[in-house]
């Protein structure tokens, strides 16, 4: 359920990024824009194993949202896409409370759970 989570901040990410530059409604645009932050975030899930404990905030949650934007800006620079520092700055802002954001609110209400179970 949490690699679905992330998906979709990325894929909300980069919606709202293109919407907010009137960048082209196109399948191949929003792709171009998305794959660079997809793959980052496969390759974080991977690393930590995310799917034992997906809803962890760290190391999980922070170490999914580094690999994002890091490895999302590489692949950026290779495929001859934009990095600006506001680009950069945006995403990590952005791709950080949504990451992290998911993970505290999950941590919260099974805390909640727990404590109304006793």
């Amino acid at each position: 359920m949490g690699g679905v989570v992330d998906f979709c901040c990325v894929l909300v990410f980069v919606a709202i990024g293109r919407a907010s530059h009137e960048e082209a409604a196109t399948v191949s645009g929003f792709l171009s824009t998305a794959w660079p932050f997809l793959v980052g975030l496969g390759a974080g899930w991977a690393l930590l194993r995310a799917w034992r404990r997906p809803e962890e905030v760290w190391p999980v949650g922070v170490g999914v949202w580094v690999s994002t934007v890091v490895l999302g800006m590489v692949l950026r620079v290779v495929a001859g896409q934009g990095t600006a520092l506001a680009f950069v700055i945006v995403a990590s802002v952005f791709l950080g409370a949504a990451l992290l954001g998911w993970r505290a609110g999950a941590r919260v209400v099974a805390a909640r759970k727990v404590s109304a179970g006793h």
